[in-house]
């Protein structure tokens, strides 16, 4: 089936299509396209389609459409399977509502104090996104309630299954009005989406965009390692293929320490993201990766679901999945938007099983390389190109990326940077992180303590790995 590829043919305001021709939003994806008839009809639909589709446009423009500006009250719900996901979700949401009157939009997700976000929903709220196990403790408290709420979103739905969320999901679906829309988008469709769809979904249409073929944008190695040598070998990759940016696969906590613990040793710029860690660190990992200014993320496939990271050089599996699936969606984070990219695959004789899924799913025989083809290609230490800065204030002192970027480019306290010295700026509810060259970090550093940030004197610090230790 064929779908209209224009957002002018949807029935959409001429003020969102305008918002969104001006956000570079030209003609619609495969799963934007085949969703948003369906969801602006106000139906129940099950969307399967690929982590980086466009399916965050997909469900927030439909129910952005169904929002009435002028009543404070939360009429629209998003559930998220971890804080980065709602994070990101929010701030789309935020850029597709420019178009309307003052749409608020808060994020309800754990590692952040109860009191302050009870205090938003006071002020009131549209929509409200969030994680399920947040969400539920302010239902359960009465902070917040759903009486005006039209439109429920799943987003990423097997990973919230996959993340033992049923009952906290269920939990939230039965507080909801029953005369509601519920979206729900998933990757992949276990057992449980089935089960979700007939507790709390009306007739629900099901589509499902199949990934595109970008297999030849990816170039798949694959190398024998022992357990031994395991850990030594992705130095060894590094090294030869220096990657700016790498994600790196294990497939537990564990490993993931020891890996982050071998590379720092041996002078790679190396964090680890996993289920455990404080807000205060995955906010930290997570900003210092995303803005090029660590070489190399180690995670579990958990804890890296939903991060969309532009410009990944490569990844590694450093622990090859028994999971075939699994392996497609890791080595799809590179090679995107048309550019090419590296899946390096580390293989122990004992897991020489799941390779041969992975070649039965995938449809091609694997290639393995001799380890003793990398060297070292260059005798430089792999730094990586920024340098990232934490300013001591985030949203809650109203502070905006044009604001930091503003006090680093004016010449009136210190040298003016150049837009090309300064990189990605993402502020969080309590600080800033903003990326400068590395050449330039501590005297931007110096800049930004000696001047001010919106009129006010702020604090800040160079980011590094000892921060995450």
């Amino acid at each position: 089936m064929t779908f209209p590829t224009a957002f002018a043919a949807l029935p959409l305001s001429p003020a969102t299509l305008t918002n969104l021709t001006q956000l570079g939003y030209t003609d619609m994806t495969p799963i934007q396209a085949a969703s948003l008839p369906i969801a602006l009809a106000g139906k129940d639909l099950i969307a399967q389609a690929q982590t980086g589709s466009g399916k965050t446009a997909a469900f927030a423009l439909a129910l952005l459409a169904k929002l009435n500006p002028r009543w404070f009250a939360v009429q629209a719900m998003v559930l998220c399977p971890t804080r980065e996901l709602a994070d990101q979700v929010a701030v789309e949401i935020r850029r597709l509502a420019r178009a309307q009157d003052n749409i608020k939009v808060i994020t309800l997700c754990g590692g952040i104090a109860l009191r302050g976000q009870r205090a938003s929903l006071e002020n009131g709220a549209h929509i409200v996104v969030g994680t399920p196990g947040r969400i539920m403790d302010h239902l359960e408290r009465g902070y917040l309630t759903l009486e005006g709420l039209n439109t429920l979103v799943l987003d990423e739905a097997d990973r919230m299954l996959d993340m033992g969320f049923f009952d906290d999901i269920v939990k939230v679906a039965k507080q909801c009005p029953a005369e509601r829309q519920t979206l729900l988008f998933s990757a992949t469709y276990p057992e449980g989406i089935e089960k979700l769809a007939r507790q709390f979904m009306r007739e629900p249409q099901r589509i499902e965009i199949a990934p595109p073929k970008t297999e030849s944008l990816i170039e798949q190695r694959f190398y024998e390692v022992t357990r031994q040598t395991r850990l030594h070998v992705v130095g060894q990759l590094l090294r030869h293929f220096r990657p700016v940016s790498t994600l790196a696969f294990c497939n537990t906590k564990q490993q993931c320490k020891d890996l982050v613990i071998q590379l720092q040793e041996e002078g790679f710029y190396a964090l680890a993201l996993y289920g455990e860690l404080e807000q205060r660190e995955r906010d930290q990992v997570l900003a210092q990766f995303a803005n090029r200014s660590c070489s190399v993320l180690v995670a579990t496939d958990v804890a890296s679901r939903g991060l969309d990271i532009n410009q990944l050089e490569a990844v590694i599996n450093v622990d090859i999945t028994p999971d075939p699936e699994v392996h497609v969606h890791r080595i799809g984070r590179t090679g995107r938007a048309g550019e090419s990219g590296m899946a390096l695959s580390l293989v122990s004789m004992n897991e020489m099983g799941a390779v041969g899924k992975i070649e039965q799913y995938m449809g091609k025989p694997s290639t393995f390389y001799p380890l003793d083809t990398l060297t070292a290609t260059s005798a430089t230490p792999l730094l990586p190109p920024m340098v990232t800065l934490q300013i001591l204030g985030g949203r809650k002192e109203k502070i905006r990326p044009g604001d930091v970027l503003g006090a680093l480019t004016n010449a009136e306290d210190g040298p003016a940077y150049t837009r090309e010295q300064i990189g990605r700026i993402q502020v969080t509810e309590f600080c800033t992180f903003v990326a400068v060259a590395r050449d330039v970090a501590k005297a931007a550093c110096a800049k930004l303590n000696a001047g001010k940030v919106k009129g006010k004197s702020v604090r800040v610090r160079i980011l590094t790995v000892s921060d995450n230790a």
